[in-house]
């Protein structure tokens, strides 16, 4: 039977170790023995987060988190600066949007990372803004934004909030959140932490929880109130996904235990060396200037359909990618690097395009694309690849 690859920027695949944790005993979620679990869990979010206040856990996906951010800490009635540079980029503004929120948006052109400037002249335009909504990794177009200097241009008035859609750069780029000065961070369960959706995160800084007590949103069961309270006595306010959460606290020590920055180096070996590959193949990079590690978007070539590549790489070869959304629908392919995989799944994707493109008729040298991608990760060391 031929090996299944899940190499989508999400869901990612989930390693053996996780899933037998997830398969243990059911533990009542207010159970005395939860309670560890819970701890050494927020201890350990604390730390890939890289903050020393508390991270919450929601039972949700990212999107979640994302409306979470928004109702928590403005009103109906404010004004924020939203970075639109990809179909993620939208979601903050029609999260905004549907709660009262007034958007100030800074369009960016899809496969670009924004430029700081364009930020500052957007909360010149808009000097009531109270917050920026950005996201580290924009998952749809494969871009890294400048995550540092832009939480300096919104601090240029420090009583601005810096809210930043994490969800695929949690755990893949170094997003120190205390140090750069991030206000709320969120991520979601089914990206690198090794683990399937259904779980949310959300950090937020001192200014940020003093905005939560102050926010006039609506708001019931994502009221971040109740679960700064609860979540400080190593509980939930509402019904814990258990499993999963059990499944994080080992997903948490195989993280750590093979070192942050460790992960951000394999995150980073993996998206070289398959957008080497891709080049070497003659094809074309959604992102060739500010590209995340999370996954990496290819455009197809002329005259190849993008839905029918993605559909044949699954049903001919077992492996599946994304294809893209928005107006890239049908034009690009993404391939994720986060989740249990190695080097060699980077091989074997990279091997599974060139097979798929031959079988489309698309000119291509076979093995050109895995020859670059095995001397960059022998390179880079392929065990921590």
């Amino acid at each position: 039977m031929p090996k299944y690859r899940l190499l989508t920027p999400g869901p990612v695949a989930v390693p053996e170790r996780v899933l037998h944790a997830m398969a243990r005993t059911l533990l009542h979620h207010r159970a005395p023995a939860f309670i560890p679990v819970f701890k050494e869990v927020r201890a350990n979010l604390k730390k890939v987060f890289q903050t020393e206040e508390d991270v919450l856990i929601l039972a949700s996906t990212g999107t979640g988190a994302m409306e979470a951010a928004v109702v928590n800490t403005l009103s109906p009635g404010d004004v924020a600066v939203v970075v639109r540079g990809g179909k993620f980029g939208e979601r903050w503004t029609e999260i905004c949007q549907a709660n009262g929120i007034r958007c100030e948006n800074v369009d960016v052109e899809w496969g670009k990372a924004v430029e700081p400037s364009a930020v500052r002249a957007a909360f010149a335009r808009a000097p009531e803004a109270k917050a920026l909504f950005v996201q580290a990794s924009e998952t749809s177009t494969a871009v890294y934004h400048p995550i540092r200097e832009l939480a300096e241009v919104t601090h240029e008035k420090p009583e601005r909030l810096v809210v930043v859609d994490g969800i695929s750069g949690v755990g893949v780029h170094d997003l120190p959140m205390d140090n750069w000065g991030l206000d709320v961070v969120v991520s979601g369960s089914q990206k690198s932490w090794l683990l399937p959706p259904g779980l949310a995160f959300i950090a937020l800084s001192k200014q940020a929880q003093a905005a939560v007590k102050n926010a006039k949103a609506s708001r019931y069961y994502f009221d971040l109130r109740k679960e700064l309270k609860a979540q400080k006595d190593d509980q939930t306010a509402w019904t814990a996904p258990v499993s999963l959460v059990v499944g994080l606290q080992e997903a948490l020590r195989m993280i750590l235990d093979e070192g942050l920055h460790e992960v951000f180096a394999r995150h980073e070996a993996l998206a070289r060396a398959t957008r080497a590959a891709m080049t070497a193949l003659g094809l074309k990079l959604v992102a060739p200037d500010s590209p995340s590690f999370a996954c990496t978007a290819v455009y197809v070539p002329d005259g190849v359909d993008g839905g029918k590549f993605v559909k044949h790489l699954r049903d001919a070869y077992n492996v599946t990618f994304m294809g893209g959304q928005g107006h890239l629908e049908g034009k690009i392919f993404r391939i994720g690097h986060m989740g249990d995989v190695d080097g060699f799944d980077m091989i074997s994707a990279v091997a599974a395009v060139e097979m798929t493109l031959a079988d489309m008729g698309h000119s291509v040298r076979l093995g050109e694309g895995t020859r670059v991608a095995m001397e960059l990760l022998r390179k880079a060391g392929l065990k921590k690849a």
